[in-house]
């Protein structure tokens, strides 16, 4: 019988990919993970005792000590989120081993990995946004064939008014909403499964109501059962991640507001604006922690710094501070010819 840890390298990682594939990556994260994981095992494979065609290396050839290695020659021409990157691919990838019982134990954390800063937040821009968002979605389209504002006004909300990520508004159920009349709270899960509870305003608990009335009307009351999927399509199939980001990029489109979304944020430009403005109105960065479930404090520490970047950016603009600029100038002008 042939010992597990003979196994060759390149299936295992197959494997390894097949399971991530369950969790509805995007086509780019899998092959990402890919990337990484050839790209350290080809390293490997190269500097082994006897160097090995890659086809031929056992996942036993990953060693502490050959990874170490592996990751010194890959980090030397790649920025610290690539390599950031990679060695959390490896050790999902170990993760995995373990749990198949392939190898004994994850040698990653032995492995030394880059300090990634947290990246810059990408609230949307301008300071009425928002809301010509909202207005935006609830006026009539004579463009859209089945408009249905209500659902796209939760959607948007949800968003603005308790930051939740993309994965935790497909996970939301009707029975998610929780607690009486002025102490109402939306139950979430999070990051690592971690649940909190999020504080659900009148406001926001009438456009849910609203929705959900909406709802009851087109498809009937059996379908907004406890357990029944909060958010849905058009045929009252529970939305899924592509219908949910195509969703919100048309409410942008139909308000007018594209050019204020930033790169690549989609849906997260509507939580990182949610985290901005509490951080504008004075919310301490342990609260934004426990709101936005974050991991750790610095995450939510860097909504505070670029509050502090804008009031630092909004005083600099301000034309008494030129014209102080300019007279100072003259001032010292004349004090050097007399």
């Amino acid at each position: 019988m042939q010992d597990k840890e003979d196994f060759l390298l390149l299936p295992l990682v197959e494997q390894f990919l097949t399971s991530r594939a369950t969790r509805k990556p995007s086509p780019h994260t899998l092959a990402a993970y890919r990337r990484d994981l050839l790209a350290i095992a080809r390293l490997v494979a190269d500097h082994h005792t006897t160097p090995l065609p890659l086809a031929a290396l056992p996942i036993r050839a990953a060693t502490t000590r050959s990874l170490r290695a592996a990751f010194a020659r890959f980090a030397a021409p790649r920025a610290a989120a690539s390599i950031y990157r990679a060695w959390s691919t490896w050790n999902g990838f170990f993760d995995f081993l373990v749990a198949e019982q392939v190898v004994t134990g994850n040698p990653m954390p032995a492995v030394d990995k880059p300090r990634v800063p947290p990246a810059p937040p990408k609230p949307l821009r301008g300071a009425r946004t928002p809301e010509q968002l909202l207005a935006g979605v609830v006026r009539p389209d004579q463009r859209q064939r089945d408009p249905w504002p209500e659902r796209d006004l939760a959607v948007l909300a949800l968003a603005l008014c308790a930051g939740l990520r993309l994965a935790e508004l497909l996970a939301l159920r009707a029975g998610s909403l929780v607690g009486r009349d002025g102490e109402r709270r939306v139950e979430v899960t999070g990051k690592g499964s971690r649940s909190r509870m999020i504080p659900v305003e009148p406001e926001l608990d009438r456009v849910i109501g609203d929705y959900l009335e909406s709802r009851r009307r087109r498809f009937g009351s059996r379908t907004v059962g406890p357990d029944s999927a909060l958010l849905v399509d058009r045929q009252g199939a529970p939305l899924r991640r592509g219908g949910l980001q195509y969703l919100v990029e048309s409410c942008y489109r139909r308000a007018g507001i594209a050019d204020r979304v930033p790169p690549g944020a989609r849906l997260h430009a509507l939580r990182h604006t949610f985290a901005t403005r509490l951080a504008e109105d004075g919310a301490s960065a342990p609260e934004i922690m426990r709101l936005l479930g974050h991991a750790s404090l610095a995450t939510s520490q860097s909504y505070i710094e670029v509050t502090a970047e804008q009031e630092r950016a909004a005083v600099r603009s301000n034309r008494t501070n030129r014209s102080l600029g300019t007279l100072l100038s003259e001032w010292s002008g004349a004090g050097d010819s007399a």
